[in-house]
């Protein structure tokens, strides 16, 4: 049996602009394009049965009659605030009518239907009548919700497309205290110019929140993307912190950079956590998990039932960090991922990147059980062949564009450059630095 509708099946319109539908074949899109549809959102995940059409089969169809196409692939068991976001903008600027699909249809209407519940469109206890209106189960959606009612903390991601960074607000709903985890400072190095926008965009949403600012948190000191932290820090005064083997990444590139006069024992940051140690954001219980081999300064922060991991694990359709940096190691890598696994399967994992494989939305959210079971670097790999394949994989990767330049602000907890006696501040590269790495 085919696992695709007719050109002729009708879809079911549930809002002024979106309809949901199951997959449709491809000789399908022509008619969508003729009845007026000027997006395809597709909610499945590539290869889900043997018969439904290739993504980019699917993709160049759309495109040919002159449709907007979005690839937002969810299971029923993976859906995350992220994906709901990214429908919900593919649907809001879509210039016209939005032809939204998976294989029947409900994870299309669920995504529209938590969407409308989480803006106070809807209440939770309307979705069982306007799924009957629909003809379609909106049994996920109530369940996602529930679910998503008793977590702890309360997670607010914010993706910047620039850098592919994920940064985010750690809220505890009892108290309202919060922590940022991982800012960006905006850098463009072509002009050589620096802005705020992403951390005013933070700042706005504590502000609309009404959330009081307990802590400003870095992962490790990024080679990616300058830290907003010393500027939040001086817009909320609340302190920074950072793991304390910073020192370590300090010393290394203090002499990367011949910068004698640097500072190498942490003293940038107001605290430097140790493995192991506890702290709390409002009433929430958290802690640190040393985790090297991306950097030698990298941690993880488990804060209620979530981690956050930044560098170390990505979503699962894109593997794990590199750990080719100076000081990184993809055999201490392997022992990190294996001491994050451990955590209870039902943990939240997010990351601080997404690199977006196969033209899909941004996603930043995971569990730590579909992490072990479909990690592409992990799932069913020893380590022997993990740290083989990790290593042949970094010798082809070029450096970050930004390596040489974030270091030097990001092992100073974000601060720029003191100004010089023209009363500019200069960032300093040093020449063949990194030389045996990979060329673009």
């Amino acid at each position: 049996m085919t696992d695709t509708v007719s050109p002729r099946s009708s879809a079911t319109q549930i809002s002024d602009k979106l309809f949901i539908a199951p997959q449709p074949g491809l000789d399908a899109f022509p008619d969508l394009a003729a009845a007026g549809f000027k997006s395809v959102i597709s909610n499945r995940p590539g290869g889900e049965q043997p018969d439904q059409p290739i993504l980019a089969a699917e993709q160049r169809a759309a495109e040919a009659g002159g449709m907007e196409f979005h690839f937002i692939p969810v299971t029923a068991a993976t859906i995350t605030e992220a994906d709901v976001r990214s429908f919900q903008k593919a649907v809001a600027e879509s210039p016209g009518p939005v032809f939204a699909h998976c294989r029947s249809g409900i994870r299309s209407a669920s995504l529209h239907a938590i969407g409308e519940v989480l803006d106070g469109r809807l209440a939770r206890e309307d979705l069982p009548a306007l799924g009957g209106k629909w003809g379609v189960d909106l049994s996920v959606a109530a369940k996602w919700l529930a679910r998503d009612a008793e977590r702890r903390p309360s997670v607010k991601g914010f993706f910047d497309p620039r850098t592919f960074s994920v940064q985010y607000v750690v809220s505890d709903p009892a108290t309202g205290q919060c922590a940022i985890i991982d800012p960006v400072l905006d850098f463009d190095e072509k002009s050589g110019s620096v802005a705020t926008m992403n951390a005013d965009a933070i700042l706005r949403y504590v502000a609309d929140e009404k959330l009081t600012v307990q802590w400003i948190l870095d992962t490790h000191p990024h080679a990616d993307h300058f830290s907003a932290a010393h500027y939040l820090h001086e817009k909320t005064g609340a302190p920074t912190a950072i793991g304390a083997h910073v020192a370590d990444v300090q010393r290394l590139w203090q002499s990367i950079y011949h910068w004698p006069e640097l500072k190498t024992d942490g003293s940038q940051w107001d605290h430097l956590f140790a493995d192991g140690e506890h702290f709390t954001i409002g009433s929430l219980d958290a802690r640190v998990l040393f985790s090297p081999g991306h950097t030698l300064a990298s941690i993880t922060y488990i804060i209620g039932d979530a981690a956050f991991v930044h560098d170390t694990l990505f979503m699962p359709d894109s593997g794990t960090a590199r750990a080719d940096f100076p000081g990184g190691d993809a055999g201490q890598l392997w022992d990190s991922l294996q001491a994050v696994l451990a955590l209870p399967e039902e943990t939240r994992v997010f990351t601080g990147h997404d690199y977006q494989p196969e033209g899909r939305a941004p996603r930043w959210e995971s569990m730590i059980a579909e992490q072990k079971t479909r990690n592409i670097h992990l799932a069913g790999v020893s380590k022997a062949a993990f740290v083989a394949a990790r290593e042949a994989r970094d010798r082809s990767l070029p450096m970050p564009k930004l390596i040489l330049a974030a270091l030097q602000v990001n092992i100073r907890g974000g601060r720029l450059p003191e100004p010089e006696s023209d009363g500019r501040r200069y960032l300093k590269i040093p020449i063949g630095a990194l030389a045996d790495a990979a060329w673009e």
